[in-house]
């Protein structure tokens, strides 16, 4: 994705806003730095030998713009505590404004009821996000877009979708078709098909325990098309490569696979590694762990970029809806 950055040297801003980062994902924060073209925050997040975390920040951010960088990736508990300290930090050190970045939001499938007596986690993610001091919230792809409503302050949920767009026209073929992996996802494989200039297909999935899927069915034809199926996460991957063995099956030439959130948990990076997938391109919001990085068919692409220009727009007060028009 090609964007514009904001010149903060020609004028004072540069002063008025700081980043600082946990240690969820320190080297995306750092790329986001380097977009932004300011250093970051200085702040140490320490661990004592009971589990505890202590958090202290280095510099007077007295009447800044504060953005604080962590996604809520795993470990989970661990990532989700230390910012929660780190906005109670920035808010008792008087920053004017402080906006929690989290590129990705853990917790985000839990985002309704779906037996009795179990809580809806991502609204009390939310709430104990707005408590700890967070003034606004910048995110990407949420899994539910609902989950913007359970805060009671600004959200700006980002779209990956400029940066796999641009990927997919420079590498794939025309004769493309892109794949829901399940019907909640066909809005967004649409609106990509749409964009694309592609064909849709959907794949019918039953689940019977979490984390378990079975591919049924592909509707839609895919025969000798290259096919892409995307999601917003990839967990423990048994959807996507029950997905893309069906769409072999159905006659399809090759089989790929985006999403945004690489979440690749207990035997992900296997199954990909095993399965009829030819490549799964993911975007850097969670960093990998040291098996996906040695797999060949998993690519990420930067999305610093786009947070940073988020993040300048923000701060600037320009729209940041603009920047997926």
């Amino acid at each position: 994705m090609q964007v514009q950055p904001y010149n903060y040297k020609n004028g004072t801003r540069m002063r008025e806003i700081t980043i600082f980062s946990g240690n969820a994902n320190p080297d995306l924060a750092h790329q986001i730095c380097t977009y932004l073209d300011t250093p970051m925050g200085g702040s140490t997040v320490k661990t004592f030998s009971d589990g505890e975390i202590q958090i202290e920040i280095y510099e007077n951010i007295r009447s800044r713009d504060v953005f604080v960088i962590q996604p809520t990736c795993s470990p989970v508990n661990d990532n989700l505590v230390e910012l929660l300290l780190m906005l109670d930090a920035c808010n008792r050190a008087s920053a004017s404004r402080i906006t929690a970045v989290l590129p990705y939001y853990g917790y985000a499938r839990q985002d309704k009821k779906v037996a009795p007596r179990v809580p809806i986690s991502a609204r009390v993610v939310a709430d104990m996000i707005t408590k700890a001091g967070a003034d606004r919230v910048i995110t990407m792809d949420l899994h539910a877009a609902q989950i913007q409503g359970f805060f009671n302050i600004p959200v700006d949920n980002l779209f990956a979708a400029p940066v796999i767009l641009d990927y997919i026209r420079k590498n794939f073929t025309n004769d493309l078709i892109v794949v829901s992996p399940d019907a909640g996802g066909v809005e967004r494989a649409r609106a990509f098909a749409k964009r694309l200039d592609a064909g849709l297909a959907i794949i019918d999935k039953r689940r019977d325990v979490p984390n378990e899927a079975k591919a049924m069915a592909v509707i839609g034809n895919v025969t000798d098309k290259t096919a892409v199926i995307l999601d917003d996460m990839v967990d423990t991957a048994g959807t996507l490569t029950e997905a893309a063995g069906a769409l072999i099956k159905n006659g399809a030439r090759e089989a790929h696979a985006c999403c945004t959130h690489p979440v690749l948990s207990g035997p992900a990076v296997d199954r990909i590694t095993d399965s009829e997938l030819k490549s799964l391109l993911v975007t850097d919001t969670i960093p990998l762990g040291p098996e996906a990085r040695q797999c060949d068919k998993i690519k990420v692409l930067s999305i610093s970029a786009l947070i940073g220009e988020a993040i300048i727009r923000s701060h600037r007060g320009d729209s940041v809806t603009s920047l997926f028009v």
